[in-house]
């Protein structure tokens, strides 16, 4: 089997994260119910009059269609998707698994594969093999796998989740839905909304960033029920929605068909003493209209007294896209990325816009900032004097390398580390601390009452 190294394209892939169950499920195969009305009773009082739903948009494609919901059982129980990969036989499994395994060994970046057996987890992996195991099963037990190595970076795609990720990276995402980007925060049982697709039904119905949705269709949304948000095109759902110091509130919404990118916001910050402070939220670097935007919104700024740039929220990305944001704000050799057997530079050539290169930048950090996202933070700090809040981030900058097998799956494996140009710093182990804690959970705030945003002023001086 030819294999193919990728060329340091990839580090932490948020669609790959929790934070992107609702924009990365293939739409369910579903039985649809026609209705005419959508009622829902006031659950604290069992006497309570019916409710009448309205949807707050009706999609044009959906305009002479009648409205329908998803039948019970598709809103309780995991639904088949619609696209399956390509039969691979027993011979061809081994053969990926060899190589896998050869790549582990030769190019993980812990020598020790941080205190695994790798040998054990590899022979175990082709006892099931050998045992017989389906196509989709086994790419879930290489997804497997390659988790156990515990880096929280590495993983495996499939064929269809290697088509899907390259249509993100290009800022095409396509499925039908409601239209959120958003995080799976199963402890607390919600999804948080971080961002919501521009013309989607969840726009139009007043879903905003730091909105929680509680529950799709009556159940907890979370685990496959978040997966109900995508279903077919112009059916039906109730989800509730509560907003940061206010009640939950149930909407109706219509999915369907979307095709885009993700968006930015970038706003100016109202000042008490009249500076201009600019914000920019930044909530990937896997996408590759994110630098054009953020172009386009440092045109719009003009000469400002301070930016904040907020990568709370960022999962971390590709290269091709941080590198560009890094232009516009620092430049020269800004780091090393260090692998078992060789280290290169990460050289950047600045292109300013107005006063990019020079305005006091303030980066705003979380436990949810990882890998590029922490890399991006410590550089603005280490090459820009940047300062830092929000909460220490958890210390996952390791830099993946992409391997493409015959088959079309992909493995992403941690080859280097990365060690900034101006300090001893080892991001890996300390994270990226701040220099003033301001923290609070994305659903619990909104852009006027953002806690890290006074730090971020004052620490800006204003």
């Amino acid at each position: 089997m030819k294999l193919k190294k990728i060329a340091f394209g990839f580090l932490l892939l948020s669609l790959l994260a929790c934070s992107t169950v609702t924009n990365m499920i293939v739409p369910p195969t579903a039985t649809l119910v026609p209705t005419a009305t959508i009622t829902l009773t006031a659950s604290a009082t069992p006497t309570a009059t019916p409710v009448p739903l309205m949807p707050a948009y009706i999609p044009p494609e959906c305009a002479a269609k009648p409205l329908a919901t998803l039948s019970p059982e598709t809103v309780i129980a995991p639904t088949e998707t619609l696209q399956t990969n390509e039969e691979v036989s027993k011979a061809e499994q081994l053969e990926i698994l060899g190589e896998t395994g050869d790549i582990v060994r030769n190019v993980y970046v812990y020598k020790d594969f941080n205190g695994l057996d790798w040998g054990e987890i590899e022979s175990r992996y082709k006892s099931m093999i050998e045992a017989g195991l389906g196509t989709e099963e086994f790419y879930l037990q290489m997804e497997s796998m390659i988790e156990e190595l515990g880096d929280e970076h590495s993983f495996f795609l499939s064929p269809i989740d290697v088509k899907r990720s390259e249509e993100e990276l290009k800022g095409e995402n396509n499925f039908v839905g409601i239209g959120v980007y958003s995080n799976l925060e199963s402890e607390r049982g919600r999804l948080v909304v971080i961002s919501v697709f521009p013309g989607s039904a969840a726009e139009y119905a007043g879903i905003k960033p730091h909105d929680s949705i509680l529950q799709v269709d009556g159940q907890p949304a979370i685990d496959e029920n978040a997966n109900h948000l995508r279903g077919p095109a112009c059916s039906a759902l109730v989800v509730r929605v509560q907003s940061p110091g206010e009640e939950p509130r149930d909407i109706l919404l219509v999915r369907h068909s979307m095709k885009g990118n993700l968006r930015i916001d970038a706003r100016l910050v109202p000042t008490s003493d009249g500076s201009r402070i600019g914000y920019i939220f930044i909530p990937t670097f896997f996408d590759e209209t994110i630098p054009a935007q953020i172009q386009a919104a440092l045109e719009d700024f003009g000469q400002l007294d301070g930016l904040i740039l907020d990568v709370r929220m960022n999962g971390g990305g590709s290269s091709t896209v941080a590198n560009p944001i890094l232009s516009f704000f620092t430049s020269g050799r800004l780091g090393q990325f260090i692998s078992r057997d060789e280290s290169r530079t990460l050289q950047i050539k600045g292109y300013p816009i107005n006063n990019s290169q020079t305005v006091p930048l303030v980066v705003m950090v979380s436990q949810d900032t990882v890998s590029y996202g922490e890399i991006f933070a410590g550089i603005m700090r280490d090459s820009r004097d940047a300062k830092i809040t929000g909460e220490t981030s958890l210390g996952n900058v390791e830099v993946l390398h992409g391997f493409d097998f015959e088959d079309g799956s992909q493995l992403w494996i941690a080859s280097e580390a990365f060690f900034p140009a101006h300090s001893d710093e080892n991001w890996e182990e300390t994270g990226i601390v701040p220099d003033l804690q301001a923290f609070a959970d994305w659903d619990s705030f909104t852009f006027d009452s953002d806690p890290s945003i006074s730090a971020a002023l004052t620490l800006l001086g204003h």
